[in-house]
C-alpha cells in the first residue's frame, strides 16, 4: 500500500528522511514524495511535489549507477548541505567558526578511480556498483572521471577476459599519470606465465605507464610519477592519491599557508609526500606514514627533486604507536591527514606536545570535530576552516582547518 509524506532532512548518506524515521533515497527536504514501505525505507518511490532545489541529473548513468548520491540537486544546495553537516559535526562538540569558501572540484575531473569489472557470456562488463547492490553499471559517459580514466574502460574489460575468473569481479585501479594510465589490478587469478605475458601485451597495446597485478608490477613502460611540488614520484601501485588535481591543490596551499614560516615540520599519514615535499621547498620535514614502500617512494622523489630541504621519512603505524610528546616538541608545526576513522591517539600526543600550528585534513567531519575538541580543551584555537569538495555529487565531504596555541 502507497503512503504520502514530507521529507525533513537529508541524512549523512544522502538519504531523505521522514518521520518513522523512513529513508527515501533520491529525495530532497521539503519534498511531498509517495511510495511503498518496505522495513524503514520507501520504494517504489513517486516525486509528488518536488523542491526548488530538485534538477535533472546531468549524467545518464545516474538512475542505476552507485558512484553519485546527489546528482538530483542543485550545485548550490550541495555545497550547502555539505558545509551544514560539517558545522553540525562541530556545534555537537560545542565548537564554531566562520568557513573560508569551498572549492568544488570541476566534472570530469577524478584522476582516480576503482572499477569493478566482470566477464559475462558475451564479453566483459566495467562500470561502477549500483547503490546497495552488487550489479555493475556501464558507465561510458560518466561525467565524474577524467576522458583519460574513461578512455581506460575497454583496457578494464579486456583485463577481465585475461584474468577475471567466471564468478568473481575484478577491482581494477586507474590512475592518471604524468606517463599515462597506472593500472592496479585486484581480485583476479594466480598471475602466472600466460598472464604474465598477456597482461605485458595489454599494456604496449593500450600504451599504459604501468600495470600491476594483486600487489606485484608486471610492466612498468615509464614511470607512473606523480607532480607533488617540484618532486615526481612513482607511488607503488594502487597507492593513495587525492582525487582531483583541484582538489588537491586547493588542500594544499591551505596546509601551506597554515604552516607558514615554520622551519621544522612534521606531516603525519604523509602517504607518498604530497604535502611534505611542496613544505620542503621552505621547511626541513619529517614524513611519518605507515606504508614502508610508500615512505621509500617519497625518499626517492625527494632525492631526485632540486632546492628541496632535508625530508626523512619514518614508516610507522600512528594508530598504534603515535609520536609521542617529546617526539612532537621539537616541530614548529605538524601536518596531519589522518584515515575515516581520525587519529584520537596522536592527537592527546600532540596537544601535550603543544606544537605551535597544527594544518589538519580530514575525510571525516564526525572525527574531525572529535580531535578538534581535543585539541581546544587543551587551549588550542581553531581559527580557520575550509570544505573541499572533490567527490563531486557523492555525500563525501573533506576539509582542511588550522590551529594554534594559545588565544588570539
Amino acid at each position: 500500500m502507497s503512503i504520502e509524506v514530507t521529507i525533513d532532512r537529508l541524512g549523512h548518506q544522502g538519504d531523505g528522511i521522514a518521520a518513522g524515521p523512513l529513508f527515501a533515497p533520491r529525495t530532497l527536504p521539503g519534498e511531498v514524495v509517495s511510495g511503498i514501505v518496505q522495513g524503514q525505507r520507501l520504494e517504489e518511490l513517486r516525486i509528488v511535489t518536488p523542491s526548488p532545489d530538485r534538477v535533472q541529473p546531468p549524467c545518464r548513468h545516474y538512475r542505476g549507477c552507485g558512484g553519485c548520491q546527489l546528482q538530483h540537486a542543485s550545485d548550490g544546495f550541495v555545497a550547502a548541505w555539505k558545509e551544514d553537516f560539517v558545522r553540525s559535526a562541530l556545534a555537537a562538540q560545542g565548537l564554531e567558526i566562520p568557513f573560508l569558501p569551498m572549492v568544488t572540484s570541476p566534472a570530469n575531473s577524478r584522476r582516480r578511480a576503482v572499477l569493478a569489472v566482470r566477464r559475462t557470456k558475451k564479453g566483459a562488463l566495467a562500470g561502477f556498483h549500483g547503490r546497495a547492490s552488487g550489479v555493475i553499471t556501464e558507465i561510458p559517459d560518466c561525467h565524474l572521471l577524467h576522458p583519460d580514466l574513461l578512455a581506460g574502460l575497454p583496457l578494464a574489460e579486456a583485463l577481465a577476459l585475461a584474468g577475471a575468473s567466471r564468478k568473481g569481479a575484478l577491482d581494477v585501479t586507474l590512475t592518471r599519470s604524468l606517463a599515462g594510465l597506472d593500472v592496479a589490478v585486484e581480485g583476479g587469478k594466480p598471475l602466472d606465465g600466460n598472464l604474465q605475458i598477456a597482461l605485458a601485451q595489454l599494456a604496449e597495446r593500450h600504451d599504459l605507464a604501468r600495470i600491476a597485478w594483486a600487489g606485484e608490477t608486471v610492466a612498468m613502460r615509464r614511470p607512473a610519477a606523480q607532480r607533488f611540488g617540484r618532486a615526481e614520484v612513482v607511488p607503488p601501485p594502487g597507492a593513495f592519491l587525492q582525487a582531483t588535481d583541484a582538489g588537491e591543490a586547493a588542500l594544499r596551499a591551505d596546509v601551506l599557508d597554515i604552516v607558514g614560516p615554520a622551519r621544522r615540520v612534521a606531516d603525519l599519514f604523509a602517504g607518498c609526500g604530497t604535502f611534505a615535499l611542496p613544505l620542503a621547498e621552505g621547511a626541513e620535514v619529517h614524513a611519518v606514514e605507515g606504508s614502508a614502500e610508500m615512505v621509500d617512494a617519497l625518499d626517492r622523489g625527494w632525492r631526485a627533486a632540486p632546492g628541496l630541504k632535508r625530508v626523512t621519512g619514518e614508516a610507522r603505524d600512528l594508530f598504534r604507536r603515535p609520536l609521542l610528546a617529546d617526539e612532537l616538541a621539537r616541530f614548529d608545526a605538524v601536518v596531519i591527514d589522518p584515515p575515516r576513522a581520525g587519529a584520537e591517539a596522536q592527537m592527546a600526543e600532540l596537544a601535550r606536545a603543544r606544537v605551535p600550528v597544527i594544518a589538519h585534513v580530514s575525510c571525516n567531519p564526525l572525527t574531525f570535530a572529535r580531535d578538534a575538541r581535543q585539541l581546544c580543551e587543551a587551549g588550542y584555537r581553531l581559527d580557520r576552516l575550509r570544505v573541499v569538495d572533490q567527490f563531486r555529487w557523492s555525500v563525501h565531504t573533506e576539509l582542511v582547518a588550522g590551529f594554534r596555541l594559545g588565544a588570539g
